[in-house]
């Protein structure tokens, strides 16, 4: 990242940390946890909102599903060094709950801002909540992770990749060797560099279309929460 870019991010960061649009998330946040990672790296994550460990050491991914981002990482032979992570939230949502449509709708043009001074090559998206923002569609993740597609994100073009979140995989042991296999997709991924620039043109940009409908859309989807333990532990997801 370019000194001005730095600049950029500083200021985006302090925009992020002054935000009181979402009165319950001031109100449980212990600080806003921006995102960590390398500004130049050509792979970024994006998963759903910080949990109790994010909220106090203020760094998106600790804890177990921290730890297994990092050994699937590990298994591509890059650590969290080479990449950038953020969340969809800022803030953590109060006893981990999932992240309200309008908390969504306000705190989207950070993470837009974020993958448009990171310039990656593959944005991955971590459970639902993500994808669904980043694809304006309703299609879970269990029917369309694994598989990239070109999005227009921040200004660029860049593949799209949706997976488990690693919770998920914590919760139901399947999920991992998924998880694994579409890790295993990645470095092939960036081999292949930036897509061509002009190859989503007429695609909407994803900050220009509302962010409201998503909290709704992983709604009433069928599928069951998998059990986990006390409200600050609980990792906050809507996983499948």
């Amino acid at each position: 990242m370019a000194a001005d870019g730095r600049s950029a991010e500083r200021e985006l960061r302090a925009s992020a940390e002054a935000c009181e649009k979402c009165p319950q998330l001031v109100a449980s946040r212990s600080q806003v946890v921006f995102g960590a990672g390398d500004g130049d790296a050509d792979l970024m994550f994006v998963g759903e909102a910080p949990g109790a460990g994010e909220d106090r050491e203020g760094v998106p991914f600790v804890g177990a599903s921290g730890k297994l981002l990092g050994e699937l990482l590990a298994g591509i032979g890059m650590t969290r060094d080479d990449v950038y992570i953020a969340n969809v939230l800022k803030c953590r949502p109060p006893e981990n709950r999932d992240p309200r449509s309008d908390e969504i709708a306000n705190c989207s043009p950070f993470l837009i801002g974020q993958i448009r001074l990171v310039e990656p090559i593959v944005v991955v998206t971590l459970g639902n909540f993500a994808t669904k923002l980043l694809r304006q569609d309703d299609a879970g993740i269990t029917v369309i992770h694994g598989q990239a597609e070109l999005r227009s994100l921040g200004g660029r073009t860049v593949r799209l990749y949706p997976v488990f979140h690693p919770a998920a995989a914590l919760y139901r042991r399947p999920n991992l060797e998924l998880l694994r296999e579409d890790f295993s997709r990645l470095p092939q991924m960036l081999a292949d560099g930036s897509p061509d620039q002009a190859a989503v043109e007429s695609q909407r940009e994803a900050e220009a279309v509302p962010a409201r409908n998503v909290a709704e859309q992983t709604e009433g989807r069928g599928a069951a929460k998998p059990p986990g333990p006390k409200p600050d532990a609980r990792p906050q997801l809507d996983l499948f």
